[in-house]
């Protein structure tokens, strides 16, 4: 692979009409170095901001000849380093590809540009009565094309399930500037092999998304919030595990341990029990009736698992404010040590409990701090190492106890990635979980689309 030349970034302003559209000095392409990922950073030789599908084919057909490397971004706010550059590449930023073309209220779609920001989709459908169920926690920011490019999920996930469940087309560019439309607004579509799907969660290895059409769904008429705190984090474990038994599947399940208790509340003052070792924010959403008969069977069953205070929210504004206390989870964690390291394991539910407690255990016998928080109810834990990068021997112990929690979540059956991707971060683990034949399948699709290895090179493997 050749680094950006003077020619190929000439191209490239050719490509976008603009040369003000390129990036180059140093200080300007700095914020393009890293993603949300901690101690993953590169700058890139240049970054190109395209505005059409023509642009972004026109720049991977002058990146191609010049056999140099293209990594995509949106916003940055990946947490497995997807987006982080490789040394001479250039970054195609897609945040200025924001149009919404379409909603279309007859076929419960909408069709837009992969640098709209995820919640304004659900700002919009919102208006006319629909619902766009991903969201991930940075979906003030992260855009849309991001999240279909990492697969997001999102506190909804436990109902609603991760990003690909709402993708029903997209224009992809490949590699070498041919342009790719997948899919249609039918609901049912059984043609051929799923093409679409190949390119959802594939962070940029194979193609650039260039437009999402989106499904909707009718806005739930009701949505009901309660919390629940106990003294062990196990027993909030086994109120999910009994929650899921009973046959309940409300929108929202989430998981904070106390660590992450303390953080939040010294960082958004929102009224939780600092003395809790664990809390469940729980919620509901439909039709009224089945709303309320949800919320009240999930309190009996935290009671009848020991929480010591079940509590329901009185209005939508105090709602908001426990959501607020989810939310902020990552934020007020990353203000206790220089270097937060978020991870994003996840495990069959019937396993919470001992994986939260092999967490525990296990940063405790490498003396390493960690908040865990969560999606408890589809399984999703981010046990959170609040570290510093500039120990090396801090560092070392870390890497070690998250190679054991690694190899427990995969001994419970469980996978490296419920909603971040592989990027860099879980890279060195997707082998073990895939096993050798199916991790060499996925190199050959690699091979087949990119011959040459430009797109995002060095992501999900080498």
């Amino acid at each position: 692979m050749n680094p950006a030349s003077p020619a190929l970034i000439d191209q490239l302003a050719a490509a976008v009409g603009d040369r003000a559209r390129v990036l180059t000095e140093p200080t300007d392409l700095a914020p393009y170095g890293f993603d949300g990922t901690a101690a993953l950073r590169q700058r890139p030789a240049c970054v190109v901001f395209p505005r059409t599908t023509d642009e972004v084919a026109q720049c991977l057909r002058a990146a191609h000849a010049a056999g140099t490397p293209v990594v995509t971004r949106g916003s940055g706010t990946g947490l497995s380093g997807g987006s982080v550059p490789v040394a001479g590449c250039v970054v195609l930023c897609t945040v200025e590809m924001n149009q919404v073309f379409e909603l279309d209220e007859r076929n419960l779609t909408i069709r837009v540009e992969p640098g709209v920001i995820t919640q304004t989709v659900d700002q919009l459908a919102a208006k006319v009565g629909l619902f766009y169920p991903p969201d991930p926690g940075s979906q003030k920011i992260s855009t849309i094309g991001g999240n279909v490019a990492e697969n997001s999920g999102g506190l909804r996930g436990l109902k609603y399930g991760v990003t690909r469940d709402y993708v029903m087309g997209m224009t992809v560019v490949l590699v070498d500037g041919q342009v790719l439309w997948l899919g249609n607004k039918c609901v049912k579509d059984v043609a051929g092999y799923n093409l679409r799907d190949l390119f959802i969660g594939s962070e940029g290895t194979l193609g650039v998304i260039t437009q999402v059409l989106l499904k909707l769904l009718p806005r739930p008429a009701a949505r009901q919030t309660a919390l629940a705190t106990f003294r062990t984090m196990e027993a909030a474990a086994e109120t999910v595990s009994a929650i899921i038994a009973a046959k309940i599947v409300p929108c929202t399940l989430e998981f904070l341990d106390q660590q992450t208790i303390r953080c939040v509340e010294e960082f958004s003052r929102v009224g939780l029990p600092t003395d809790a070792a664990a809390l469940l924010l729980m919620e509901s959403d439909g039709a009224p009736a089945t709303v309320a008969e949800e919320i009240a069977a999930m309190q009996d069953i935290a009671r009848r698992q020991g929480a010591i205070a079940v509590q329901s929210a009185d209005d939508e504004a105090e709602a908001d404010r426990l959501r607020l206390a989810r939310r902020s989870a990552f934020a007020a964690l990353a203000r206790v040590r220089p270097t937060t390291i978020l991870e994003d394991v996840t495990v069959p539910r019937s396993a919470l409990a001992e994986m939260v407690a092999f967490v525990a255990a296990t940063c405790v016998k490498h003396r390493v701090q960690v908040g865990t928080f969560g999606h408890m109810g589809d399984g999703n834990l981010h046990p959170t190492f609040l570290t510093d990068e500039r120990d090396a021997e801090e560092m070392h112990r870390v890497e070690q106890a998250l190679e054991e929690i690694v190899d427990k979540t995969l001994a419970l059956g469980g996978t490296v990635t419920g909603e971040h991707g592989v990027g860099l971060a879980k890279k060195p683990f997707l082998r073990r979980q895939l096993g050798d034949a199916s991790y060499d399948l996925l190199r050959q699709i690699k091979r087949t689309l990119d011959p040459q290895g430009l797109l995002n090179p060095g992501k999900i493997f080498d």
